[in-house]
């Protein structure tokens, strides 16, 4: 028996149809798809953590264009009967200096007495700040110096020339020695006092 003939030109699979069952075959001079992860995931970008902060490099600057943290800058200074109390102390201390220095010269020096000023306003206001009070304090805490110093200066000079200790001068002829400054007192000495106190002020101005 003879067998049945097949018919000629039977249409060829179209391109893209699935082939086999496999519905990611593709057809003649076509690239097979890529096929699925699994992972609906995968191309996402990192969920984020909470932190914004978190994507940054060590060594950054703080966000909004920001550097280093602020430092807050130190309080001011305020303390007014810490600032008196340096302001007497120095100017004890001065007052005692200028006395020596005009004893052994036997005369004043203004440059010794704004000195004197210039020390007693820087120390209180570094201390106690530009409070008006502290600058007062000082200004007449120099005269007193400046006054101080000039009795030492005196007493000095008597006790060199009476041939008696200092210490007996000032303890036992003192009101001498007040009589002394009061008799020798002209308008030099009355500058000086006023160079003490304006020297005062300019050192507390400085120290601020």
């Amino acid at each position: 028996m003879s067998q049945p003939v097949q018919p000629p030109n039977q249409p060829q699979q179209p391109y893209g149809q699935p082939v086999d069952g496999n519905p990611y075959a593709s057809g003649p001079g076509q690239g097979a798809p890529s096929a699925p992860t699994g992972n609906p995931y995968g191309q996402q970008p990192p969920a984020p953590t909470g932190n914004p902060f978190a994507g940054q490099q060590p060594g950054q600057g703080a966000p909004f264009g920001g550097g280093a943290p602020f430092t807050p800058a130190p309080p001011a200074r305020n303390n007014v009967l810490l600032g008196v109390a340096v302001a007497l102390g120095a100017a004890i201390v001065a007052g005692i200096l200028y006395g020596v220095i005009a004893g052994s010269i036997e005369r004043e020096v203004g440059y010794a007495a704004v000195g004197v000023g210039f020390l007693v306003g820087f120390a209180a206001s570094k201390v106690g700040g530009s409070n008006p009070a502290v600058i007062a304090a000082s200004a007449v805490f120099s005269i007193g110096a400046v006054y101080v110093g000039q009795l030492i200066g005196i007493s000095m000079i008597l006790a060199d020339v009476a041939q008696i200790p200092f210490s007996e001068v000032v303890g036992d002829h003192f009101d001498a020695v007040t009589k002394a400054w009061s008799q020798e007192a002209d308008f030099m000495t009355y500058l000086f006092l006023g160079l003490g106190a304006v020297a005062a002020v300019g050192g507390a101005k400085k120290a601020d």
